[in-house]
């Protein structure tokens, strides 16, 4: 049982650094501004706009590289936090 449960937290810290990592390459593709007619920009930028939507808008601000620098970083910490709080409940059992 206890190895099963390693086995997922695994799997959710795999997860977590994933969704994480295309938050954080997303952010710095928009402050780079980065072509979006490039199909890998594109599709990353595509991904990170999807895991990020609940947290979209939360400050309105006034320009688009500043949206997405605080809303989509509110949104990497809050998958980061999430994610390490389900390792660590895994962990203790």
């Amino acid at each position: 049982m206890r190895r099963g449960l390693r086995e997922i937290a695994r799997a959710v810290r795999l997860i977590t650094a994933f969704i994480v990592g295309v938050i954080v390459i997303g952010i710095l593709l928009v402050l780079l501004e980065a072509n979006r007619g490039n199909e890998l920009v594109d599709l990353i930028l595509d991904v990170g706009e999807f895991f990020v939507e609940p947290f979209d808008n939360i400050f309105k601000l006034d320009s688009r590289k500043r949206n997405v620098f605080v809303n989509w970083g509110i949104g990497a910490l809050i998958y980061a936090l999430i994610g390490a709080l389900i390792i660590r409940v895994l962990a203790r059992r």
